[in-house]
């Protein structure tokens, strides 16, 4: 009797101790880079950029990403960038908590507050800063060095403010980002 070969699946969907949920088929480079700060899912095809970081001493922090959040499929965050003095360097990004990046979306911004909604295939321009409790809708692109008020709903190329968002957004995105990750169930 020839010995039976069995083969078990690798999941596809590594959990940290923090509760991070982060595909193996994710792109993450420089990941000594970048802090997750806890039940974080980070689908298939995102790719985060914790590599492009300003060389020399200190900013060892390039990509900062906080609880709750989710980078959809095929999303890219990468810091954000500019020549100052002849001088090609990187700067750090901070995302906060319960924020949502839709599919495809593309972000280089400085910072983007808590309780944000990116919607798919939206470019976030360099260097731009999305107060908390914003929604991008789909396709938009928002411009390089833009500020997006608190509680704004911002459309379009280039996108503009087109109406406001309720006070108790706040509790909104919360829930349904807790709820997004409590149901979560990678798909093979």
């Amino acid at each position: 009797m020839e010995p039976q070969i069995v083969y078990y699946a690798r999941p596809e969907y590594i959990e940290t101790d923090t509760g991070n949920k982060v595909s193996r088929k994710s792109v993450i480079c420089g990941s000594q880079n970048i802090i997750l700060g806890g039940k974080t899912i980070i689908q298939t095809d995102c790719v985060i950029r914790g590599d492009l970081r300003r060389t020399g001493v200190g900013h060892a922090v390039v990509v900062a990403i906080g609880r709750y959040c989710l980078l959809s499929r095929g999303s890219i965050i990468r810091p954000p960038y500019k020549t100052y003095k002849g001088m090609f360097s990187y700067y750090p990004m901070k995302i906060g908590d319960h924020v949502t990046i839709g599919e495809g979306s593309i972000v280089e911004a400085a910072t983007i507050g808590s309780f944000v909604h990116i919607g798919k295939n939206c470019v976030i321009g360099r260097f731009a800063i999305i107060k908390d409790c914003c929604r991008i809708e789909d396709n938009t692109v928002i411009p390089p060095n833009t500020v997006v008020p608190s509680f704004s709903i911002y459309e379009g190329s280039p996108g503009v403010c087109v109406d406001e968002l309720p006070e108790c957004v706040q509790d909104l995105y919360e829930s349904q980002t807790k709820d997004f990750y409590t149901k979560f169930q990678p798909s093979n």
